[in-house]
C-alpha cells in the first residue's frame, strides 16, 4: 500500500527533514508534545484559501456552515475572508455574536427552531432565517404581532433530488424532515402565505440536498428546480445550500468549489434566473484543513484474524465512522512517506466494540506504542459533533500557521466535567 494520498493533506503540509508531518510551518510530533493528543491541528492558510474561494466563487452573501466547525476563532477567520455564517442553533448563534459577527452577517437555519431562538436571532439583525414549515410561519406571525419585528426570510423547498450519499445525511428527497416539498404544491404555497404576511420580508428560496455530494448532476438538478420554483414569483435570492463532498481516502477525488459554483450558475443561467446566487459551504472549507494526532496505547495482534491498534481518542472525537460508515486514512506523524503494507483496525478507548476510528487500516509495519497517529480530513465534523461519553475530555483545537501554533480551544479539563453537575 502506498503512502498517504498528498490531497488528503492540508495544504501547507510538508515532509520534515527526519520524515515527520509539517502543517503550517509546525512540526506535529512537537504539537502532539505540546498540546497532548488527541489535538485537532488546522492548517489556518488552508482555512483561509478556501473561504477566500467561496466567496470568489459566489460572490458576497456566500455562508460558511458552521454545523461543521465552529469556535470563536473559526468564526472570525471566515468572516474576516468576506464569508457570512450559517448557524442552526441558539448556541451557534451566540458564538458567531459573540466572536463580533454582526447579526446582518448571518443565516438561521433549522427544522424546528424555537420561539426563543427566532427572537434572539431577530434581535440580533440576523441577515436571513431559512423557513423550513408552515409552523414557523405561524411564529413569525406571533412574534411580529408582539413586538413589530419583521424576518428576512428564505423558504427551504424539498426539490426532490436524490443526493446519492448516505441516508442520514440525505435531504433533498420528497421523504424529509426538511423544507416544502415542491411535488406536492407545499412550496408554491408557502411563497404565497410567507409573500402575503406582514412579519415576512421574502427574500427568496433555498434547497439543500444533503451532505457529502459528490454528483455535481445532482446539485445542477436542485439548482434547476430551484429555479423553475422560484420564477413564477420573481424573487430576488436563491440559495443553493451547501452539501459539496470531499475525498477522504486515498484514490478519492471532489469537485472543487470553484468547480460547484461553475456548474450551479451555468445551471441557473441555462433556467433563465436571473437572481442573487447564494451559497453554504462547510465541509468542503474545514474538512481537509485538519488533521487529528493521537497517541497509540496498545498494539494487539490477533494470528489469521486482525490487528487492532488503540488510540486514546476515538468515538467522542469523531463519530463519524460510528454514525455514517465514514472511511478514513491513518498513517504515521514521524513517517509521512512511508509505505503503509500492515492491515490494521484502529479504535478508540470507549467500552464499545463499535468504537472504531478505523474499520480496515493499513499502516507502516513499524508501527510501536507509543507512535503518533496521524488521521486527516478531520477537520469537518469531530470537534463539532464530539461529546463526553464516558467523560472523556473533548480534545484541544489548534491552528498553525507560519510556523506558530495557537490555542483556539484549549482542552477540557476533569473541573469542566463537574460545572454544570449540582
Amino acid at each position: 500500500m502506498t503512502a498517504i494520498a498528498k490531497n488528503l493533506l492540508p495544504d501547507t503540509a510538508e515532509v520534515g527533514e527526519r520524515g515527520q508531518l509539517i502543517i503550517g510551518g509546525c512540526d506535529t510530533l512537537e504539537l502532539a508534545a505540546e498540546f497532548g493528543t488527541p489535538v485537532f491541528v488546522y492548517d489556518e492558510a488552508h482555512l483561509r484559501a478556501r473561504c477566500r474561494e467561496a466567496v470568489a466563487a459566489f460572490g458576497p452573501g456566500v455562508a460558511y456552515a458552521t454545523k461543521a466547525f465552529l469556535c470563536r476563532a473559526m468564526a472570525k477567520l471566515a468572516h474576516e475572508e468576506g464569508m457570512h455564517l450559517d448557524v442552526a442553533t441558539m448556541g451557534e448563534l451566540h458564538v458567531a455574536l459573540d466572536a463580533g459577527v454582526p447579526g446582518a452577517d448571518l443565516v438561521l437555519h433549522g427544522n424546528n427552531k424555537s420561539d426563543a431562538e427566532l427572537r434572539a436571532a431577530l434581535d440580533a439583525g440576523i441577515g436571513r432565517i431559512v423557513v423550513d414549515s408552515f409552523d414557523e410561519l405561524d411564529r413569525l406571525d406571533m412574534i411580529h404581532a408582539a413586538d413589530g419585528h419583521v424576518a428576512p426570510v428564505l423558504l427551504r423547498i424539498t426539490p426532490g433530488v436524490e443526493a446519492h450519499t448516505h441516508e442520514f445525511i440525505s435531504t433533498g428527497q420528497d421523504d424529509s424532515k426538511f423544507g416544502f416539498t415542491v411535488s406536492s404544491g407545499k412550496a408554491a404555497r408557502a411563497v404565497e402565505r410567507a409573500g402575503a404576511s406582514p412579519a415576512i420580508d421574502l427574500l427568496g428560496i433555498h434547497a439543500h440536498i444533503g451532505s457529502q455530494v459528490f454528483s455535481i448532476d445532482s446539485l445542477m438538478k436542485s439548482a434547476e428546480i430551484l429555479a423553475r420554483t422560484a420564477e413564477p414569483f420573481g424573487l430576488p435570492e436563491l440559495s443553493v445550500g451547501g452539501g459539496l463532498g470531499v475525498a477522504y481516502m486515498n484514490g478519492e477525488t471532489a469537485p472543487t468549489i470553484s468547480e460547484w459554483a461553475g456548474a450551479v450558475h451555468q445551471a441557473l443561467a441555462d433556467a433563465g434566473a436571473t437572481a442573487r446566487i447564494l451559497a453554504e459551504p462547510g465541509r468542503s472549507i474545514a474538512a481537509s484543513a485538519a488533521v487529528t494526532l493521537y497517541t497509540v496505547g496498545t498494539v494487539k495482534a490477533l494470528p489469521d484474524i486482525r490487528t487492532y491498534v488503540a488510540v486514546d481518542g476515538g468515538m467522542s472525537d469523531n463519530p463519524r465512522p460510528v454514525l455514517y460508515g465514514s472511511g478514513y486514512e491513518v498513517f504515521l506523524a514521524r513517517s509521512v512517506e512511508a509505505d503503509r503494507d500492515h492491515p490494521v483496525r484502529v479504535v478508540g478507548k470507549h467500552c464499545e466494540s463499535g468504537d472504531l476510528l478505523v474499520r480496515e487500516g493499513v499502516v507502516p509495519a513499524d508501527l510501536a506504542v507509543g507512535d503518533i497517529l496521524a488521521m486527516p480530513v478531520t477537520g469537518a465534523y469531530g470537534h463539532s459533533m464530539g461529546s463526553n461519553y464516558q467523560k472523556v475530555l473533548r480534545p484541544p483545537v489548534v491552528f498553525a500557521a507560519d510556523g506558530d501554533a495557537r490555542l483556539v480551544v484549549r482542552r477540557e479539563t476533569l473541573a469542566d466535567l463537574l460545572t454544570r453537575d449540582l
